[in-house]
């Protein structure tokens, strides 16, 4: 059986990566995105990539419907919008969201596709610009098991890892937990380094020692040498994101009544940097507010402060 032919909607940071690596696998591609840069981008990236103008026009093309959008909000008005795919999908066809979405939106919007015949799987990503220029992404997906299976072959060109978390809404779910556990550990690795630095220690070294000890994470892995004591502040994902997958954290926990009081803090702390910094700053971009807070610039180097006296 031939490949089926594939829409991508949503042409950004994440998106145009992973379509891009879609075509380089032989499958036909049909595009829509509202910013008339990011398709010119696609168009000039993407040998043989049709564009289509409207999500509608990409549905009538398409097996499949692969989105990466900012928010379910923009997922359901792509899919049920008045020009939405679900005006142009014929019975049979798949919606796979690979955004960041509130999980009770994509149950909404999946229940809208299933009553015209299209099955949806929700099937967000760990691994960030860098796991989808390269096609190592983690997928954490929620649908049904044949559903799982059709987009399956998508997954393993566009990514290393599949989990199957369960229902549709389920890899949502997922997702903002796992930002949830990351964003704490970002903050609470700056503050880490903001003391020692204070102290005199170097943030570097201290990275070194985290990486290699019971400190260590992703954060420690990623963040700090390339990032931080660098000054570059240049990770793609964007702060307001990661405030908003914060959100969807605590209103699934608010609304099981589960007391997450560390988080809840967190969650107030990252709404402040976010206020702090500039429109579109990248996640990196928190670790500013901190130093702002503290008055210590998490820079290369040790001080003249003797280690371990206040």
């Amino acid at each position: 059986m031939s490949d089926p032919p594939i829409g991508f909607v949503g042409l950004g940071v994440m998106g145009l990566p992973m379509a891009l690596n879609l075509s380089r696998a032989g499958y036909s591609l049909t595009v829509f995105d509202i910013d008339s840069a990011a398709v010119e981008r696609a168009v000039g990236t993407i040998t043989g990539v049709k564009v289509a103008r409207s999500p509608a026009e990409v549905a009538q093309a398409s097996a499949i419907v692969v989105t990466m959008l900012p928010s379910g909000k923009e997922v359901r008005q792509v899919a049920l919008g008045e020009e939405g795919l679900i005006h142009g999908f014929g019975e049979g066809a798949l919606l796979l969201d690979t955004s960041s979405s509130q999980p009770w939106l994509t149950i909404e919007t999946a229940e809208a596709l299933a009553r015209s015949g299209v099955a949806m799987v929700d099937a967000p990503v760990s691994g960030a610009l860098i796991g989808a220029q390269t096609g190592e992404l983690v997928f954490m997906a929620g649908g049904e098991p044949a559903a799982l299976e059709r987009v399956a072959p998508l997954f393993k060109v566009m990514g290393k890892q599949v989990f199957h978390l369960g229902g549709v809404g389920a890899g949502h779910t997922m997702k903002c937990l796992n930002n949830l556990v990351t964003a704490m550990t970002f903050m609470a690795t700056t503050e880490g380094l903001a003391i020692g630095k204070k102290l005199g220690l170097d943030p570097e070294v201290m990275t070194d020692v985290l990486n290699v000890s019971t400190g260590g994470s992703w954060i420690s892995q990623t963040q700090i040498r390339q990032r931080i004591t660098s000054r570059k502040f240049d990770d793609a994902f964007k702060l307001e994101l990661m405030v908003k997958d914060i959100g969807i954290a605590m209103s699934l926990a608010g609304e099981q009544a589960i007391p997450v009081p560390l988080c809840g803090v967190g969650h107030q702390m990252w709404r402040a940097a976010a206020q702090y910094a500039e429109e579109g700053a990248s996640i990196s971009d928190m670790v500013r507010w901190v130093e702002h807070m503290t008055g210590i610039t998490i820079t290369a180097g040790s001080s003249a402060q003797t280690p371990g006296r206040p």
